[in-house]
């Protein structure tokens, strides 16, 4: 055999184990939609050319040729110049099908990718228990899990906390959670059999960090190596699926799983990425299940990621009237703003950000709420400050020391949208608590518990006419209570400025007071209708109660 074949396929079995160990570190989704698998290809179809080329451009070089180019080197070696088709034609269809897939030629269906609706701010968004309030942001939450691990030392010389602090809603609290990972390949080496002893859960509202300790250790990590790193055994058990970001979450158990949502490209090649099913791994055992989108269990909190939903709506909001207007002119832009927060309704957890215009005023012009596990969009058009504003003038309340604003949340006081935000030190530690009201941001209350600044809000709300005297507290919101029937009686009346109606339901002593201001529907109601009443009962004195209606269905 000559020397220049032996080369050849000497280079060739070289290109090919490259092949195998990138591909094995790489792990590219073995489907067509994925980016990945295309880099992959042209990387290997490149390495092949030059594999193949490379006798004959040594040749070249020994023979001192003044003019090597790719057409003399093709003439001379067709195995190269088969493999430089093949990494060309790779690339153009890697860049069209990248082209074909874009908002540019599809932004009617980027559009489509989400459908919203119109939210009611008081019935969706109800008072919320402290205990409810995430109190800490992911920061926060990392410097305290880092002091908590601390503290385990039969754990600390040979584990860290991963940085992963997914935020779930844990037995109706707001937790984020985080497993332990190997301090290095030595200690990995030493612990492997055993896996990962613990995972570390910090409560959101009362800041508690516990470390969790398992009967068994988790065997399956992103610190894992070889076989049972999870990314590995997730493409060596569905070598065609394009995963998204993978979340560790516990069940109502407080059993460790890894969610792995699973990719689908609905606009051509590499466009439209939604979410088609989630496969579920047992951390512990390895065991995996594939679930279709609409059948992930209802403890799972993470399917679509934050920065996927909020992508979405900055699609709907920027090409409303095209690819061109969104660059040029881009008359009815909106986009999200400039960063996201989480609130915990009905047991999921939905995705909170501010919608304002693309011009980049400081103002919102309302926010929406995505919800994490089923991608359900609400939009409230309330108009007001954006929360780096807001985030400023609590920063400005408290400036003497030195605080610095978490980014907000969104919550309900006495009907009022408000930001709630927590004030840091220096060491990233919470010591203060702000709440500013969305439309009129300069009314700031701070405090050194969540209890004393929203009594101080609600003064500041009744001070400045904006909520009437006696509105209900958020304890009293918690206890809202269902009734239906039929009015019998309704009469109007005006108290401190506000339209109001008064109700007798048939059969029924009780009368409801409707503020109309907060219920306009109100207003269609007649005797005889049917109706659906949210109340609150409040005594205002010994022999007297008032019930006051939240909400009119």
């Amino acid at each position: 055999m000559k020397k220049s074949t032996m080369a050849k396929i000497l280079c060739i079995i070289v290109v090919v184990i490259f092949g195998f160990i990138y591909y094995y570190n790489a792990l590219p989704a073995i489907n067509i939609h994925s980016p990945g698998l295309w880099g992959f290809m042209i990387i290997l179809s490149a390495a092949f050319t030059l594999a193949s080329g490379f006798s004959s451009l040594k040749k070249m070089f020994q023979e001192k040729s003044k003019h090597i180019s790719v057409v003399k080197l093709s003439k001379s070696n067709r195995l190269f110049g088969f493999f430089v088709l093949v990494t060309v034609i790779l690339v153009v269809v890697y860049g069209i099908g990248s082209f074909l897939s874009s908002p540019i030629i599809n932004a009617k269906k980027y559009r489509e990718l989400i459908n919203i609706a119109d939210g009611d701010f008081n019935s969706d968004i109800e008072q919320i228990s402290y205990d409810e309030i995430p109190l800490l942001d992911k920061n926060s939450a990392e410097i305290i899990g880092g002091r908590k691990m601390g503290t385990m030392v039969d754990y600390v010389s040979q584990f860290e906390v991963a940085s992963d602090y997914t935020q779930i809603n844990y037995q109706g609290k707001p937790v984020r959670v985080t497993p332990l990972e190997y301090g290095n390949l030595l200690k990995w080496f030493t612990n492997r059999s055993e896996g990962i002893p613990a995972y570390i859960s910090i409560d959101m509202a009362t800041q508690n960090a516990d470390c969790i300790k398992l009967d068994e250790g988790i065997k399956y990590s992103k610190t894992e190596h070889f076989g049972r790193l999870i990314y590995r055994y997730l493409r060596f058990n569905y070598p065609t699926y394009i995963f998204d970001n993978i979340n560790m979450e516990i069940d109502e158990t407080g059993t460790p799983y890894w969610i792995c949502p699973v990719k689908d490209y609905t606009i051509g090649l590499f466009g439209g990425v939604t979410i088609s099913n989630v496969v579920i791994v047992n951390a512990v055992t390895g065991e995996h299940t594939d679930y279709d989108i609409n059948e992930v269990p209802e403890w799972v909190d993470h399917v679509y990621s934050a920065d996927l939903l909020i992508s979405y709506y900055d699609y709907y909001g920027t090409l409303q009237h095209g690819y061109l207007n969104s660059i040029l002119s881009q008359k009815g832009c909106l986009r999200t703003t400039a960063g996201y927060n989480y609130i915990a309704l009905d047991d999921d957890v939905w995705v909170y950000t501010g919608v304002t215009s693309v011009g980049g005023d400081e103002s919102n012009v309302g926010f929406v709420l995505m919800n994490q596990r089923t991608a359900e969009t609400k939009y409230y058009q309330i108009a007001g400050a954006e929360e780096f504003s807001a985030m400023s003038s609590a920063e400005g309340k408290v400036q003497n020391l030195g605080y610095k604003a978490t980014f907000p949340l969104l919550l309900n006081i006495s009907g009022e949208p408000t930001y709630f935000i927590s004030l840091k030190d220096s060491a990233g530690l919470v010591k203060m608590y702000a709440m500013v009201n969305i439309q009129k941001y300069t009314l700031v209350a701070t405090s050194n518990t969540v209890e004393d600044c929203e009594k101080q809000y609600r003064e500041m709300l009744v001070s400045n006419k904006i909520i009437a005297d006696g509105a209900p507290t958020k304890e009293e919101y918690a206890d809202t209570k269902t009734v239906t029937g039929t009015i019998e009686k309704i009469a109007q009346a005006v108290t401190d400025g506000n339209s109001h109606f008064y109700i007798v339901l048939s059969g029924m002593s009780e009368i409801y007071d409707v503020n109309v201001s907060d219920n306009i529907g109100i207003v269609l109601k007649d005797v005889g209708d049917s109706v659906t009443f949210e109340y609150i009962e409040q005594s205002v004195s010994e022999n007297e109660t008032v019930y006051k209606v939240t909400n009119v269905k």
